[in-house]
């Protein structure tokens, strides 16, 4: 074949490859849940450019432009897309302890190109991935934004960082003899300030790291504080240097303690928080995310996933606790946002912790703004996405019923679309 004809096939096979223009669509809404004012409104119709919301008004006097594509939800509830930032979409629950040592780095990437398309379609527009392998949920985030890959908006992690041992940073499953080091394991305020570095460098929009031990590592203590407050500190000043938020797993009082004086920006788990931890979180304005669904999975199916004993045991301690420290946090106003830990339970049933917290004390409308408008702003993404608005994302999903009355419905989503894109339409 000559130069001309190779130039030629280059040239065809790059616009045959980019995205396609969504063009113009319009959505007929038999109700539109509007977040930030809770209510339901009736008869509406959405006009939407390409990926963005251009216009919201009653049907009735909202003309449909003209060779716009129709997608007629007339008989059901629209909300904006939902979101999750606690989510580990290159694990999978049935692959838990030794069993996740035969899961390959390639391996990994492929089942987060699966889960991911799972997740979305579960209606699930945007996620934060806290730590995968080998940088792979920064490769999944770029495969999805460049349309190689279905799935949610991704704000990527890259490898989470903690110390020798711990949990979230090291592999404490192989004796000595194999000298396996976790690749996220930084000791010392310069090492934690070098690991923030690199994973900068490799593309991580935020940092997560571990100031507590872990139900599901072994060898940790769950509530046993990790990182000196002095090492907190270095990261969290790093990151915030950086322009990237962090995020710390963390179950214990002293350990949550400990990042919330270093300011980090969310509390994973917040199992075992106390007042002082509550008051403080609530002064900084920290987020909590409390993942309540996935101690029935953990618990009910554990053994045969293979969960070790010791994670077991430590779920049996953590579960009930847990939920009711979620209780007392929402009650004494602290900021809940939407996390789940998915990949500790099947990717996909991820709308399932909305009851659990209608259960705990949320009303529907506070546990849907938990996986909207909070986690909007905790994403750093809330002049674009967590409503329904003109200008922002058009990411919005559709459900039977009133979400209002039983947030159930969340669970059966029948209707997915990200920046105008439709995903799912049953």
């Amino acid at each position: 074949m000559r130069p001309s004809r190779l130039r030629i096939l280059a040239v065809f096979l790059a616009v045959a490859c980019a995205p396609v223009s969504a063009g113009t669509t319009y959505i007929k809404a038999g109700r539109l849940l509007d977040v930030e004012s809770g209510r339901l409104l009736a008869d509406q119709a959405i006009v939407i450019e390409d990926a963005r919301i251009v216009g919201i008004g009653p049907a009735g006097t909202t003309p449909i432009p003209a060779g716009a594509t129709v997608h007629d939800l007339s008989a059901k509830t629209v909300l904006p897309g939902l979101m999750d930032a606690h989510t580990h979409l290159h694990g999978d629950a049935d692959l838990q302890g030794y069993r996740a040592l035969a899961v390959s780095l390639p391996a990994a990437a492929i089942k987060g190109a699966k889960n991911a398309r799972v997740t979305l379609l579960a209606g699930f527009t945007t996620v934060r991935v806290p730590g995968s392998p080998g940088y792979a949920d920064v490769a999944l985030r770029d495969a999805i934004a460049a349309g190689e890959v279905d799935g949610p908006r991704i704000l990527a992690g890259g490898v989470s960082i903690g110390i020798t041992g711990g949990h979230c940073s090291d592999n404490n499953l192989l004796p000595a003899e194999y000298g396996a080091v976790g690749e996220g394991v930084a000791d010392g305020p310069w090492a934690a300030r070098q690991k923030v570095r690199q994973n900068v460098k490799f593309g991580a929009d935020f940092i997560k790291t571990c100031s507590t031990g872990g139900v599901l590592s072994k060898g940790t203590e769950v509530g046993a504080p990790q990182y000196s407050p002095e090492e907190l500190k270095a990261l969290v000043d790093e990151a915030h240097s950086l322009g990237r938020k962090v995020a710390s797993h963390a179950h214990g009082a002293t350990g949550i303690r400990n990042a919330l004086l270093a300011g980090v920006d969310s509390i994973e788990h917040a199992s075992f928080i106390d007042d002082e931890g509550i008051r403080l979180a609530r002064q900084n304005g920290t987020v909590l995310v409390m993942d309540i669904y996935n101690t029935e999975y953990i618990l009910g199916e554990g053994e045969k996933a293979g969960f070790l004993p010791e994670s077991l045991e430590k779920e049996r301690r953590v579960g009930a606790t847990q939920r009711e420290n979620f209780r007392r946090a929402h009650q004494a106003g602290a900021i809940i946002g939407f996390g789940t830990d998915g990949g500790v339970y099947p990717h996909g049933q991820n709308g399932r912790q909305f009851s659990r917290m209608v259960q705990f004390g949320m009303t529907p409308l506070q546990a849907i703004r938990s996986a909207t408008l909070v986690n909007a702003r905790l994403f750093g993404i809330e002049q674009e996405a967590g409503a329904l608005k003109p200008g922002y994302y058009a990411d919005l999903i559709a459900v039977d019923g009133d979400p209002l009355q039983d947030v159930s419905l969340l669970e059966d989503v029948k209707f997915v679309m990200k920046q105008g894109r439709v995903y799912k339409d049953e």
